[in-house]
């Protein structure tokens, strides 16, 4: 028996491998040490054996309401994501296993490897409409990378709405970089009606990692310098959090008309946006827009729903170091962030797989739709 989290985006230690009924492990930290959720590593055994894997500081981890009705994530052959029976109970999250082959990878949801995220870009950079450009380096000297759909410059065409959307400011919100490359992939799709609509109407730019660093040192929340890169917004600096100095750079260049931060929520199994209602210059126009937003991507993904979410800020009490508020005050723009979970989605459960990369890739998909309901009336 063995365990290794040696690998992109790996994060476990192990405490005791004396008993496979009670193989104990611990999630190590994030830089900074503050933050702590996200494990993944593999563990390798005897075909037919029963193991329990206890996670002894999971009572202690930064969302322990994240543990209720939680279920891990493993596959086999590391493409397709199953759910395993876990328990939290004192402290300690329980996870089962019954070994069908000899190597087993386990994890807080499935994995977007950097090299995935490569080959994500290597893909996009082929389509006609879409150029890749380096914003940046981040703490770890990695490439910050925007990739740009669209076939105007939003600065020099008065007619062309800029859409940004980024995703994984919390690396270990993996389910975000899904998300864009299902977005991503039907955006560029020449036989999808909706989004040729789109890009007549708007050029897309988008971040599918703004924490490659933390993605790959296997972080929940941070970079590498300890920094939670969605409270930098309103200063940040190439010392601490220079993907977002990097990104609010090209921000300023192009304007910004949308905004759409994707996450994951710990807590919550529904699908949601959260707005910048709580921001000072919040108007009647940007309502009316978030609820069209809201109404269309409804109609056009049976996952999403506005019922339960986070509690709305009062008028002026936004956190203005957070990115959906920071951006909608500076661009005085339509600005959300979408959370999705980490558990199953309750408006529709799948027991086997939970809230999944498949699911997230098609709620991308959707996304578009939303997009175009409000893109004629962002200005």
């Amino acid at each position: 028996m063995r365990i290794t989290a040696n690998f992109d985006a790996g994060n476990i230690e192990v405490i005791s491998l004396e008993n496979k009924q009670d193989i104990q492990l611990s999630i190590r930290p994030d830089a900074g040490g503050e933050f702590f959720q996200w494990f993944n590593f593999r563990l390798s055994g005897e075909i037919g054996d029963h193991y329990v894997l206890n996670i002894m500081n999971a009572g202690e981890a930064s969302y322990v309401k994240g543990w209720e009705n939680y279920q891990a994530v493993a596959s086999y052959d590391r493409e397709d994501w199953f759910r395993l029976p876990t328990t939290y109970k004192d402290g300690k999250l329980s996870i089962t296993v019954d070994m069908a082959y000899d190597n087993i990878q386990i994890a807080y949801f499935a994995p977007y490897s950097y090299e995935r995220h490569q080959d994500l870009l290597a893909t996009v950079q082929m389509h006609p409409l879409a150029t890749l450009e380096y914003l940046g380096e981040t703490l770890d000297k990695r490439d910050l990378t925007l990739v740009k759909i669209g076939n105007g410059d939003s600065s020099s065409d008065v007619n062309k709405r800029s859409i940004w959307i980024i995703a994984r400011q919390h690396p270990g919100e993996t389910m975000a970089e899904w998300l864009i490359e299902g977005l991503l992939y039907s955006l560029l799709d020449e036989n999808n009606a909706t989004a040729k609509q789109l890009l007549e109407k708007a050029n897309v730019y988008i971040v599918p990692n703004m924490n490659p660093d933390g993605s790959v040192r296997g972080h929940l929340r941070t970079n590498a310098a300890g920094a939670n890169l969605n409270r930098e917004w309103s200063n940040p600096s190439l010392e601490r959090s220079p993907e977002v100095f990097h990104v609010i750079n090209k921000m300023e260049a192009t304007g910004v008309d949308l905004f759409y931060d994707v996450h994951g929520d710990e807590a919550l199994p529904y699908v949601f946006l959260a707005g910048s209602q709580g921001a000072p210059s919040y108007s009647e126009r940007l309502a009316h827009l978030r609820d069209r937003f809201t109404e269309v991507l409804k109609l056009a993904s049976a996952d999403f729903q506005s019922e339960y979410g986070y509690e709305i800020d009062a008028p002026g009490t936004a956190n203005m170091t957070v990115a959906t508020n920071w951006v909608a005050e500076h661009f005085d723009c339509l600005a959300n962030t979408l959370e999705m979970p980490f558990k199953d989605n309750d408006n529709v459960p799948d027991a086997d797989t939970g809230w999944s990369p498949e699911r997230s890739m098609k709620l991308g998909e959707a996304s578009l739709l939303a997009m175009l309901a409000v893109v004629d009336d962002l200005r």
